[in-house]
C-alpha cells in the first residue's frame, strides 16, 4: 500500500464540469477518467436505486461492524472524483432540473439506448440549440446508426460480435471473454479522448460571449472493440486468413507464451532472434538456436508445435525465480503468472503506489476504501483524488445549493415530491 499523500485538489481538467447521466463501467469509467484529471463531474442517479452496480456483489466495502454496506466493489471500482445527485428525469420537474444544470455543465455523458432520452427532451437532437457549446457523448452497444442501433448492447455481447472471443482461449476449448469487461473499459477511454478533442475544438471556436461549438460524439462498444483488435485486426484484413485460438501463444512471435516451471508459470516473451540466441544459451540448450527450423523468427512462427513440445520440457527444469531473474540479467522478458495476491505484494507494484486508499463515510478497518491507482503520471499535473465514491444522493443538496442557488425550502419541495 503507498504511504505517500494522495495528490488533490485542482486537477489539469479543473473548471470543466460533467453530466455524468451514465452507468454500469464504460461510461462511469470514462467520466472517473475525467473526474481523476480535475473535472467536476455531477452523476445522475435514481433515488432509492443508483447505479445498477452498487448491488453488484459481494464483495461489498464493510463497516465499523464488519457488516456489508450499500457499497459494492463493482461500484467502487469506476466512480471516484464524483458528486451523486439523485434525480428522476421521468418527471417534468427532473428533466427542468437536468436542464438547469446543463447550463453549468461543459459536456453531457449518457449510455441510454439509442433514441431513449427523446421523450425526457434530454437527447442531442432536444438540447443543441438550446445548448450549442455543450459537447454531448452518447455510449451505446452499437452506435447510433446501422441495423443493430437499436439492440441493447452488454460487454460480453461486444466482444463475441467485434471477434475477440474467437481469438481468446485455448485451440481446443471454447470461446473465451477477456477476464474483465474490456470492451466497456477501452469504449470508456476512447470516450474520454474524444470528449477531450471536443472541448479542444469548443474552445477553439470559442469568440466574444460564445462558448464555441460543441458536438455529438457517438462511442459504441462495437466499434472500439473492433478499433483494438489492432494487429490480429490487420493480420485478417491484409493476409485474408480468418485468426483462430492460440490459447497464450502469440501469432506472429515465438517463443512468446506461458511456459510451464518447476514450481510455477512464466510469461517468455522473446521479441527477436538475439534474445532467442541469449535464451537458449541460459537454458543450456545452444543447440537450439542452431537448428535450421528455428534460427529465425519466421522459422520459428512455422515451426511453432516442435519448438514449443521442446521448451515446454526445458522450462520445467529451473523454478520461476531462477528464469525471471537469470533472462531479466541478460535482457530477456520474461515474468512469473502472477495472481492478485502477488500483484498487489510486488514490489514494483508497491513502488508504483497501484494501490491506493480513501477515506470513505461508510468504511469500517481505517476508514478508507482501497482503490486502483490512476495510471497516469504526469510531473506538473498529476492525476487527483478528491472525492471517494459517492454514496447514492450524498451530494443532491450540496450541489443545487452551488450551483443553482436552491434554498432549502425549495430542496425540501422537490424530494417531497420524488424529483429527488
Amino acid at each position: 500500500m503507498t504511504t505517500n499523500p494522495l495528490p488533490t485538489g485542482d486537477g489539469p481538467l479543473a473548471g470543466i464540469r460533467i453530466f455524468d447521466l451514465t452507468r454500469i463501467l464504460a461510461g462511469p469509467t470514462l467520466t472517473q477518467l475525467l473526474g481523476d484529471l480535475g473535472a467536476d463531474v455531477i452523476k445522475i442517479e435514481r433515488a432509492g436505486a443508483g447505479d445498477d452496480t452498487r448491488k453488484w456483489g459481494p464483495p461489498f466495502l464493510t463497516d465499523p461492524n464488519g457488516e456489508d454496506t450499500t457499497e459494492s466493489a463493482y461500484f467502487l471500482c469506476a466512480n471516484r472524483n464524483k458528486r451523486s445527485l439523485t434525480l428522476d428525469i421521468a418527471k417534468p420537474e427532473g428533466q427542468a432540473l437536468a436542464k438547469r444544470l446543463l447550463r453549468h455543465c461543459d459536456v453531457m455523458v449518457e449510455n441510454f439506448k439509442v433514441g431513449g432520452l427523446d421523450k425526457y427532451g434530454l437527447s442531442y437532437a432536444s438540447l443543441k440549440d438550446e445548448f450549442p457549446s455543450l459537447v454531448y457523448c452518447s455510449i451505446t452497444g452499437f452506435g447510433q446508426t446501422g441495423p443493430y442501433a437499436p439492440r441493447a448492447g452488454y460487454d460480453f455481447l461486444a466482444q463475441g460480435v467485434g471477434g475477440i472471443m474467437s481469438i481468446t482461449g485455448e485451440p481446443d476449448g471454447q470461446p473465451m471473454k477477456v477476464g474483465v469487461g474490456i470492451a466497456d473499459v477501452m469504449c470508456g477511454m476512447y470516450g474520454a479522448v474524444a470528449i477531450l478533442a471536443a472541448l479542444r475544438h469548443r474552445d477553439s471556436t470559442a469568440s466574444g460571449d460564445f462558448k464555441g461549438v460543441g458536438q455529438h460524439i457517438d462511442m459504441s462498444l462495437i466499434d472500439t472493440q473492433i478499433a483494438w483488435l489492432i494487429n490480429e485486426g490487420l493480420n485478417y484484413l491484409v493476409g485474408g486468413k480468418v485468426p483462430t485460438r492460440l490459447g497464450n501463444e502469440h501469432p506472429n512471435i515465438v517463443p512468446y507464451k506461458a511456459m510451464p516451471t518447476s514450481d510455477g508459470w512464466i510469461i517468455l516473451a522473446v521479441g527477436n532472434d538475439a534474445q532467442y540466441q541469449r535464451f537458449c544459451k541460459f537454458a543450456g540448450r545452444p543447440e537450439l538456436a542452431e537448428d535450421p527450423r528455428f534460427v529465425t523468427n519466421a522459422d520459428r512462427v512455422r515451426n511453432r508445435v516442435a519448438i514449443y513440445e521442446i521448451l515446454d520440457e526445458v522450462t520445467k527444469l529451473k523454478s520461476q525465480s531462477d528464469w525471471v531473474d537469470g533472462l531479466a540479467e541478460l535482457g530477456v522478458p520474461c515474468s512469473p503468472v502472477n495472481d492478485l495476491k502477488q500483484v498487489f505484494d510486488d514490489p514494483q507494484v508497491i513502488h508504483r503506489g497501484a494501490r491506493v486508499e480513501m477515506p470513505h463515510p461508510l468504511a469500517g478497518g481505517n476508514g478508507t476504501a482501497p482503490m486502483l491507482a490512476n495510471p497516469i503520471r504526469m510531473s506538473e499535473t498529476p492525476p487527483v483524488y478528491n472525492r471517494a465514491p459517492p454514496t447514492c444522493g450524498q451530494h443532491t443538496d450540496e450541489v443545487l445549493h452551488s450551483l443553482l442557488e436552491l434554498s432549502d425550502d425549495e430542496i425540501a419541495d422537490l424530494r417531497a415530491k420524488d424529483v429527488i
